[in-house]
């Protein structure tokens, strides 16, 4: 039987939400090139993935990757690290067809490019089942989390020097500069980071990946804080409200969540009437207990306003922590935070149209979280969101605290 040139999964729509069909037919890049589809190319026999941005010319007429001048630093600086690139390695791209201009030259892949050639590097991430995948530049990072990162992914000035234990891959992730880059900046500098980060990267292959069990059956839903555990010690406090600010009318503090180890978080509905609220209140007066927030000002500024309570001896805000261990713009936030120590890529994509504000132009605008919450289904997500936001936001500080080995019994 006739095998044709395309299989069923290169036809077929791939990884499309914005409702185009991505697939090799409609990238097209296959019917100008010498090399179309260039297959991955190593031994592999360290467990190492590296994906590059595209082929270039050279790479186009040898049908295999890291052919032309970037290639050779490459292949020179892991030889420096004891590595061989290709026998050590496999080797494949976030574009598998060289792209070029009109004119015959090399370009930048477009995004649809990349969306298209997805499915070629997740095969091949499945089927070699790497222990690192070091991610060679901006194109590289759009192919392996471009569609799972529901945020702004920003460039790879941001995401250079994580090593993430990524638990939709099951490997180390470890994003890099391209060495096109790093030959462009021509910088004894830059190439000595380039260098370090991927030093850091490749001992990742000697590093068992962690165990994960599945985070939200650390959750707790509770119907009234009277339930609340005898918290001694740091405790990670969170809140779900109506809006970013609490002094306009109508706002309020819808749940909250206390987390005081690395798998139990409770989470319960805030009670309107002060009553209800009380243990909580006692909670968060309470000197015996050091509270822990991401952004503490947030939860601070509610209590005050909405619960009418001061809390007492703030111990950790895991968001100036964050900035104090690397001051790169855009990395602070919880979410960002979370992927990159722990391996959890979205967890809150089902909520967050939900707590934008109807108004963008206004601080003091509400969300939609009161629609939300008119379901019973729609409180449980509001409150298993709010608790993950506490149980990572404790694991959170205490690796912080670890790392910049403060003795969580001192605070």
């Amino acid at each position: 039987m006739f095998r044709g040139f395309f299989n069923f999964n290169e036809v077929r729509s791939n990884m499309n939400p914005d409702g185009k069909i991505h697939s090799c037919v409609s990238c097209g890049l296959y019917k100008d090139v010498l090399s179309p589809k260039m297959a991955a190319f190593g031994d592999g026999e360290m467990g190492v993935l590296n994906v590059g941005e595209a082929p270039g010319e050279t790479e186009d007429r040898r049908g295999k990757q890291w052919q032309g001048s970037a290639g050779r630093l490459l292949r020179r600086t892991y030889k420096d690290l004891g590595v061989d690139l290709f026998k050590d390695c496999v080797n494949i791209n976030a574009i598998n067809c060289r792209p070029t201009t009109e004119s015959g030259s090399n370009r930048t892949p477009s995004p649809h490019e990349v969306s298209s050639c997805r499915h070629i590097v997740l095969n091949v991430i499945n089927q070699t089942k790497p222990k690192v995948i070091i991610v060679l530049g901006k194109q590289a990072l759009i192919s392996l989390l471009g569609h799972r990162w529901k945020k702004d992914l920003g460039g790879i000035a941001k995401w250079r020097g994580w090593i993430v234990p990524d638990r939709d891959l099951n490997a180390w992730l470890c994003p890099v500069w391209h060495p096109s880059f790093v030959r462009r900046l021509d910088s004894r500098e830059a190439e000595s980071i380039w260098r370090q980060d991927l030093k850091h990267a490749l001992a990742m292959v000697d590093a068992p990946f962690p165990s994960f069990s599945n985070d939200r059956d650390c959750v707790e839903i509770i119907d009234t804080p009277d339930k609340l555990l005898d918290h001694r010690g740091l405790v990670e406090i969170d809140y779900e409200t109506t809006g970013l600010k609490p002094h306009a009318p109508g706002h309020r503090i819808v749940c909250a969540s206390v987390c005081s180890s690395d798998n139990h978080v409770q989470v319960f509905m805030m009670p309107k009437a002060k009553s209800g609220r009380s243990r909580f209140l006692d909670l968060l007066h309470d000197t015996k207990s050091g509270k822990m927030a991401h952004n503490m000002k947030f939860e601070d500024t509610w209590s005050k306003v909405r619960l009418r309570c001061a809390v007492r001896h703030w111990a950790w805000d895991s968001m100036l922590a964050a900035h104090v261990l690397d001051n790169r713009p855009g990395i602070t936030g919880l979410k960002f935070q979370t992927y990159v120590n722990f391996g959890v890529v979205d967890y809150d994509s089902e909520i967050a149209p939900y707590l934008r504000a109807k108004d963008g132009k206004s601080g003091n605008s509400q969300n939609k979280v009161l629609e939300l919450i008119r379901s019973p289904e729609g409180r449980r997500k509001l409150m298993t969101y709010c608790g993950l936001d506490s149980l990572y936001g404790y694991r959170l500080s205490k690796l912080q605290m670890k790392t910049m080995q403060i003795d969580p019994s001192e605070l």
